[in-house]
């Protein structure tokens, strides 16, 4: 019996314009009054999550991919990046020059670029943004024109007196083996094709999930989880029931249990009445 549903956000609980569908929020509203907990599994952050899906009455928050997880009335786990990790990922950003941000508990800053990409303006224009956009290029030529810039940037920056959860550093896809290698203590999860999120190693959706299942004393089986990218591939298989949209990635639909409609199409609403969990 299904007492417990998680949601990625982009491209899963969201529109392809940044919006709730209705029949979400009814699906979400009709489980909530079976008494049914209703979160989300995430990599945004606490503040991302508040600012975007502030209309919803979520009973839990996984944010970070899994490294800060709250309810409404408090924080359940906190696993911040450690000093070597942190300085590690810090000195490969540096010399490489490569566009960097951080999250912390309250917000996310960095390099300009990863600052304007987390913009309201940015995030509805990104959806436009043609799938083969050339990242490396683009990659390229920010390092070329960061010659005047400081080699320890990032080490000064003020955020890092506050503990790290994540960070996300932008690289293609392509480069991400170059990446992990370098990054030992780091685990790489990706929701887009523009940037990495970096997480502690070890880190994840599923496992931020099961921190709440413990504190509710509920299993992996209870759980029904909707996702539709490479980060959300651990969760699809550990619960009961994994859910990919049907604008997913094809690695989240091997991963799931079922495929439904995609995010502008009712796939939410659609999927929990299939189960008959609404």
């Amino acid at each position: 019996m299904i007492k417990a549903i998680f949601f990625d956000i982009d491209g899963t609980l969201l529109t392809s314009m940044g919006k709730v569908l209705p029949s979400t929020k009814e699906a979400i509203a009709q489980a909530q009054a079976k008494g049914i907990y209703v979160g989300v599994a995430t990599g945004r952050g606490p503040a991302q999550v508040n600012h975007l899906l502030g209309e919803l009455d979520l009973d839990i928050c996984v944010t970070y991919n899994g490294q800060l997880v709250y309810t409404k009335d408090q924080e359940l786990y906190t696993r911040p990046f450690g000093k070597f990790a942190l300085d590690q990922i810090i000195n490969y950003a540096d010399e490489k020059d490569l566009s960097l941000s951080f999250g912390a508990a309250d917000q996310v800053t960095g390099s300009r670029l990863m600052n304007l990409g987390q913009s309201a303006i940015a995030q509805r224009l990104v959806r436009f943004l043609p799938k083969r956009f050339p990242v490396k290029p683009v990659k390229k030529l920010l390092q070329a024109g960061h010659f005047y810039r400081s080699k320890t940037h990032y080490q000064d920056m003020p955020i890092l007196k506050e503990p790290i959860y994540q960070c996300m550093l932008f690289n293609p896809e392509s480069e991400d083996p170059k990446v992990g290698a370098a990054l030992s203590q780091c685990d790489l999860l990706r929701s887009n094709h523009f940037s990495v999120d970096l997480v502690p190693k070890g880190g994840s959706k599923f496992h931020g999930i099961q921190v709440f299942l413990a504190e509710k004393g509920l299993q992996s089986e209870d759980v029904i989880a909707f996702g539709d990218h490479q980060n959300d591939i651990e969760m699809l298989k550990g619960v009961g029931i994994g859910v990919a949209m049907g604008n997913g990635k094809r690695a989240a639909k091997e991963a799931a249990d079922y495929v439904t409609a995609s995010n502008n199409l009712d796939g939410i609403a659609k999927a929990l009445a299939h189960f008959e969990i609404i």
